[in-house]
């Protein structure tokens, strides 16, 4: 007996091993098979990391559980930068014995644990979670190929889960949150009973940016008949709860193909008119509980026909109140007499074609009654047929409903009258009337309160023609903290508008933003303005505009902005603006931009055509003075602050239809590490194009004139063009202020002393708007003021080479050297300089890539070239006797980069000829490289030719074919009218008086 009972504790522990180890000699094999298939299946990005894939046999026994931690789903394209599913934990119960058997794996259950779920849909209909990729060219799955996953599912489960629908082709949005979803149902079977349960707060609904349901509370308890054979799917009992309104779903859906069939009907569980009100947004508040009501509700509906890309099925919806009635256990009056009858019909599916028919809509706010009729045939054309008529004392309304932490008072009355059809050409005969005497809003947020608040505004339209239309508010006038606003406003024709208005007053923007608060902005300051304006929009449109009148003045004190797209901010301490309908006049306007002082004065002209007209210019005239103007507070990212890096930052466009000339006086300019002094010239945007014109200033000891234009006509290519006129600039510090010195001279590096320039180029900016130096040309003239040679790298290589002590340290002074950039590399033309007695003569190319491609040239008495290099120089000029010689001129190769040169030994002549054999060597560069350009050039000459004989070729086809349609269909309409002619002509009745005679 002990022996038994030893060996079943031997049996029990090796299987509570082998158990233990299963998952881990498992792991690796369900690892790829997951990687294979979302690579075969899935065109998204698939993130998770190895680590995170956990296996178990004992979590959920019998099956084998694998769980995956932070699993997250990002679409391709269009939706690169849209989460589509954000995966905290989760799990999947496979069944083991498939697992083993190793042909296919069997999904038993599945759980999410707080997931975060976004689907979202495009205007143009194409949805992020069309991810899954289709193989168009697998007619059918043999059976031994089929899928490595087989659904089996038992059971499902989601917890505390976040769900966004976005529609913007509709547009719709819905949300939950803390969603709770289990469902359960044998996926094995091919008819059985799937049952569900889901919870949600906060569920959203918003339809075209109205919200129509709120936060409200979602409980749904849902059993349907499933027929996978049938792909039919029927609801058996199902119980759906909004907050406190019930509702169920009889019918069924049916998705034999792409398309899904419905046949539903839905209705209301409850007939109380308490359940109704909970769902309308803004009630369903802790104190709903508390809430008295009374009354009947009847709702019920349908869904039925096919719903696919091109179609959608019927609907409708009746809903009935009957004697409603609501209210607030702490408040002194109630809503009562709310009746509703209503409904809402759609027989075929299309939207156009949707009927609403309001048969009565009626309550009062304590004693004020509001009541509402309307038909509604159709969308677009809209035949309307309807009123409205209330009268609410706004303090007696917030005795019914609650409005925290604000104060009304003020007699609001509405009376309009609709009938007739609105569409883009016609408008209802309306009369529609809105007043509001002695308003008084008070906040708690803002205690000081808008008193006096008068509206006096009619719509009318007598003829049911747009351009009949008339809105007019007579009169609007209110005191903000004791301070006057009034004005009046006037337009006629909705569709070619006539105005006239005139808004008077002050608007101090810090109150009133506190009021109406601004998303992601700070508004403050105040305005006193005395504005007026009157024309027509179709002289506005035809650049008519010596037919408008608009006139006025405007003063502002310290206003200030700031938001997410200027995160420096803006404030104009004072300023005073005069202006007609020729231009605005801009006094004495002094301010900051970020941290920068401004000041500016000028005028800004053709306003009109640029707000209303189409592709018009704004134009304006400014001068601009600052003492301190800081360009680095500007290139940092808009949303951290921090400093954006050079790869990252983009092409700066020019923004269209601005033509300005801004005159600049600034004292100082901080721009990266540079500071510049009195800066002063002229800068013009036009036509896309940024002008420099004489812009000056001081910097590193020297003095630079700049001339230039910035294009961003093209932003794929913005090209740019430089004139620089520098004074005494010092080597070094121009090396290390600025990159172009950097990548085309970096001999600066080692050269002390000071240089002037006359140069200039042009080419194209890259992303990070620092030049692509493959594309720079240019020219100019670079005056060696002093250039002290110090023992640096290039110099002693040469110095080793010839053996001559003297090149290592050595003073240039006074020299002039041409130099051109071609094909994006410095040209330097050969420039003579003496070293001792030693005449040298240089000329070469620096490479934007480093490289250094220099000839040098020495002319050297013989008597100071040593022993070492008379045999070769006896070999190289073929003199026998060097030393016989008066000089020898020994030239040599400057390669490799200005950190590791290469310096060697290649000709050697008798003849004095050094700055011959220099010139002849840098001119045969720049051949190369301007042939090579010319054919760049041509090629691109040639793409754009045959493009353009491409496009001509292609419209002329087109056009041929639109003349043989037109031709054709010219013939047939001639045949057709011949015929009906000829049949008109010989079967034509004759009068019925001759048919009398003959009778």
């Amino acid at each position: 007996m002990k022996k038994v009972f030893i060996g079943f504790a031997i049996f029990i522990v090796v299987l509570l091993a082998a158990a233990a180890l299963a998952p881990y000699l498992f792991k690796d094999k369900i690892k790829q098979v997951l990687d294979k298939q979302i690579a075969k299946n899935v065109n998204a990005k698939v993130l998770y990391q190895t680590d995170n894939v956990n296996i178990s046999l004992f979590r959920d026994f019998p099956n084998l559980a694998l769980s995956i931690d932070d699993l997250t789903v990002i679409g391709q394209d269009s939706f690169r930068r849209d989460t589509l599913a954000a995966l905290p934990n989760f799990s999947l119960g496979l069944d083991l014995m498939s697992v083993i058997a190793g042909d296919r794996l069997k999904i038993r259950s599945v759980k999410l644990q707080d997931p975060r779920l976004k689907l979202k849909v495009l205007k143009s209909g194409r949805a992020n979670w069309d991810i899954f990729i289709s193989d168009t060219t697998q007619v059918e799955t043999p059976a031994d190929t089929a899928n490595t996953f087989n659904v089996a599912i038992k059971g499902w489960e989601i917890n505390n889960g976040t769900l966004v629908y976005e529609d913007l082709s509709i547009p719709f949005r819905a949300e939950a949150y803390h969603v709770n979803h289990s469902g359960s149902g044998d996926f094995e079977q091919n008819v059985f009973d799937m049952k569900s349960r889901t919870t949600a707060d906060g569920f959203t609904f918003n339809f075209d940016g109205m919200d129509y349901l709120d936060s409200a509370q979602l409980d749904a308890d849902i059993t349907m008949d499933m027929d996978l054979n049938q792909s039919k799917y029927t609801f058996k009992e199902n119980n759906i709860k909004l907050n406190e309104f019930g509702f169920g779903f009889d019918g069924s859906l049916a998705m034999p193909t792409d398309d899904i069939n419905m046949d539903l009907t839905f209705k209301a569980a409850d007939t109380d008119f308490r359940s109704i009100l909970s769902i309308v947004p803004g009630i369903f508040t802790e104190k709903f509980k508390n809430i008295k009501t009374d009354g009947k509700v009847a709702f019920n509906g349908y869904v039925k026909g096919t719903f696919n890309d091109t179609s959608m099925p019927g609907f409708g919806t009746d809903l009935k109140v009957t004697n409603g009635m609501f209210k607030y256990p702490d408040l002194p009056q109630a809503a009562t007499n709310i009746n509703i009858d209503m409904s809402v019909d759609n027989k075929d599916g299309v939207i156009n074609n949707t009927n609403v028919l309001i048969r009565q809509m009626h309550l009062d706010l304590g004693k004020n009654p509001v009541d509402a009729k309307a038909s509604i045939q159709g969308l677009e054309p809209m035949k309307v047929d309807g009123n409205v008529k209330a009268r609410v004392d706004l303090a007696e309304m917030t005795k019914v409903f609650p409005i925290a932490d604000m104060t009304l008072r003020g007699l609001l009355a509405v009376d309009a009258v609709a009938k007739g059809t609105y569409s883009k050409t016609q408008m209802p005969v309306v009369n529609a009337k809105m007043n509001l005497a002695n308003g008084f809003v008070k906040a708690k947020q803002f205690p000081a309160p808008i008193q006096n608040l008068n509206v006096v505004s009619t719509i009318t339209n007598t003829t049911g023609n747009t351009d009949d239309t008339k809105v007019l508010i007579e009169r609007f006038n209110m005191l903000l903290d004791g301070e006057p606003l009034e004005g009046r406003v006037f337009v006629q024709n909705i569709d070619k508008p006539a105005f006239d208005a005139r808004i008077k007053g002050i608007l101090d923007l810090t109150k009133i933003t506190k009021i109406f608060p601004l998303e992601d902005m700070t508004l403050a300051g105040r305005i006193n303005a005395d504005v007026s304006a009157k024309g027509k929009m179709t002289d506005i449109d035809a650049g008519k505009y010596a037919n408008i009148t608009s006139s006025g003045n405007m003063q502002i004190n310290n206003l200030t902005y700031k938001s997410t797209d200027l995160p420096q901010g803006m404030k104009i301490t004072s300023a005073n603006t005069v202006f007609n309908n020729e231009k605005i006049e801009v006094r004495d306007m002094k301010g900051f931009v970020g941290k920068s002082d401004v000041q500016v004065n000028g005028s800004v002209s053709n306003y009109m055509g640029y707000l209303f007209g189409k592709n018009q210019s704004l134009r304006g005239n400014f001068n601009l003075n600052s003492s301190r103007f800081d360009v680095n507070e500007w290139m940092v990212d808009e949303m951290s602050g921090e400093p954006v890096p050079e790869e990252a930052t983009g092409v700066i466009p020019v923004p269209e239809n601005l033509d300005f000339v801004l005159n600049t006086n600034i004292n100082q300019v901080e721009y990266d590490n540079l500071k510049l002094n009195n800066l002063k010239g002229t800068v013009t945007l036009r036509d896309q194009v940024a002008k420099l014109d004489q812009v000056a200033f001081n910097t590193l000891g020297g003095s630079f004139v700049t001339t230039g234009s910035y294009n961003t006509k093209n932003l794929q290519h913005p090209a740019f063009t430089f004139g620089l006129n520098i004074k005494n600039l010092d080597f070094k510090s121009a090396y290390n202020a600025f990159n172009t010195i950097k990548a085309l001279a970096p001999i600066a590096q080692f050269l002390d002393g000071k240089f002037s320039t006359n140069f200039n180029f042009n080419g194209e900016l890259g992303a990070d708007m620092m030049p692509v130096y493959s594309t720079l040309t240019g020219k100019g003239l670079i005056e060696v003021v002093k250039a002290v040679v110090n023992d640096n790298v290039i110099v002693n290589r040469i110095s080793e080479v010839t053996n001559f002590k003297e090149l290592k340290n050595f003073t240039i002074q006074n020299k002039a050297i041409s130099a051109e950039i071609v094909d994006g590399n410095l040209v330097v033309k050969p420039f003579d300089f003496t070293v001792g007695n030693i005449k040298t003569t240089i000329g070469g190319t620096n490479g934007f890539n480093g490289n250094l491609t220099y000839a040098l040239a020495l002319d050297v008495p013989t008597g100071q070239v040593g022993n070492a290099l008379n045999a070769k120089l006896t070999s190289l000029t073929g003199v026998k006797d060097i030393k016989g010689t008066d000089r020898v001129t020994m030239n040599l190769n400057v390669g490799g980069t200005v950190t590791n040169p290469k310096v060697s030994l290649s000709t050697a002549s008798a003849k004095s000829q050094a700055k011959q054999v220099v010139q002849s060597i840098v001119q045969e560069k720049v051949d190369v490289a301007k042939a090579r350009l010319e054919q760049e050039k041509q090629k691109a000459q040639d793409s754009i030719k045959a493009e353009l004989d491409r496009k001509r070729v292609e419209a002329e086809a087109k056009a041929k074919a639109e003349i043989a349609k037109r031709t054709q269909e010219a013939e047939q309409k001639l045949k057709k009218q011949a015929s009906e002619k000829i049949n008109s002509l010989f079967n034509k009745k004759k009068p019925a008086t001759d048919t009398a005679k003959k009778n």
